[in-house]
């Protein structure tokens, strides 16, 4: 059995390596000192999305993202590793989206696409670490949905299993298509790039990006289609103006503080369980625990 895939994938802020200078003065990130990265968990869900287009031929992936045109450089790296093809989602009206507003926009671009089996994505991205995107898409396809996934198969009846990874065990689900799963970090880590996939596909581009190239690269990607990463708005995906970016996201940051620990002193305490508890007293106090 075939099956059209689509992987939700996204391009994060490097947060595993946040300095003083991460974030600005209104509260927002700093992105020009942190590298840009696929997001660990979405490389996770691209491997699931591999796996079972090895084991059933003839299936599809299709890569999602949404973000400034420059988020086509995980497309790219999706497609290095076996991905067939990919979607930029980027308007200036989707900017400032909270989870809301970009599970709205993104499961327009679902549905534009059409015809999908299952929609894999990480269970949550490192810039927002909300969990909440996936899970919202799947609602508003009103479609099943399976999180917390460590592997996903497909069975003889045409229906997936999925494994689960939760806190006090192990879980099997058997779920029907079409179905959204969200898979953790401890599933299967994602194959790396494959060389022969890498030259052919190194010159794949955007809209965005190709306008920047010389003329005759330009006229190189034009004949090759396998070059030519699409590139979505608002508009073409149908979706309504006062559910995107700004006026569509409920969600509101009243105030953000950059919160820095330094060790100003040491205190050594007898084997004494007064001095002990007065400490943990004074710790939560000072809010530093608790």
């Amino acid at each position: 059995m075939s099956l059209n895939i689509i992987v939700l994938a996204k391009q994060v802020p490097d947060t595993r390596n946040v300095g003083k200078d991460a974030m600005k003065e209104d509260g927002t990130i700093n992105r020009a000192v942190l590298p840009a990265i696929f997001n660990p968990e979405d490389l996770n869900a691209l491997e699931q999305a591999l796996r079972l287009k090895d084991a059933n031929p003839g299936s599809t992936i299709t890569v999602l993202t949404m973000g400034l045109p420059k988020s086509a450089e995980v497309i790219r790296e999706a497609i290095f590793r076996g991905a067939d093809c990919g979607i930029v989602l980027t308007d200036r009206a989707l900017g400032g989206a909270d989870t809301l507003a970009t599970s709205y926009s993104l499961s327009q671009a679902i549905r534009k696409i059409g015809n999908y089996d299952i929609i894999l994505g990480g269970r949550q991205a490192i810039d927002g670490d909300t969990a909440q995107v996936v899970p919202q898409i799947a609602e508003k396809l009103n479609i099943p949905q399976v999180t917390y996934a460590e592997d996903v198969t497909l069975n003889q009846d045409g229906k997936i299993v999925v494994r689960r990874r939760l806190e006090h065990g192990i879980e099997t689900v058997v779920a029907p298509l079409p179905c959204v799963v969200t898979v953790t970090g401890s599933a299967p880590e994602c194959r790396p790039r494959n060389a022969k996939r890498l030259m052919k596909y190194k010159y794949a581009v955007s809209p965005s990006e190709k306008a920047k190239l010389a003329e005759d690269m330009q006229a190189f990607v034009d004949a090759r289609a396998h070059l030519q990463i699409q590139e979505w708005g608002a508009a073409f995906v149908e979706a309504d103006p006062a559910q995107i970016g700004f006026p569509g996201s409920p969600t509101k940051v009243k105030n953000v503080e950059s919160v820095v620990f330094v060790a100003k002193d040491a205190r050594r305490l007898d084997d004494n369980d007064a001095q002990i508890e007065d400490l943990i007293k004074e710790l939560i106090v000072n809010h530093t625990i608790g």
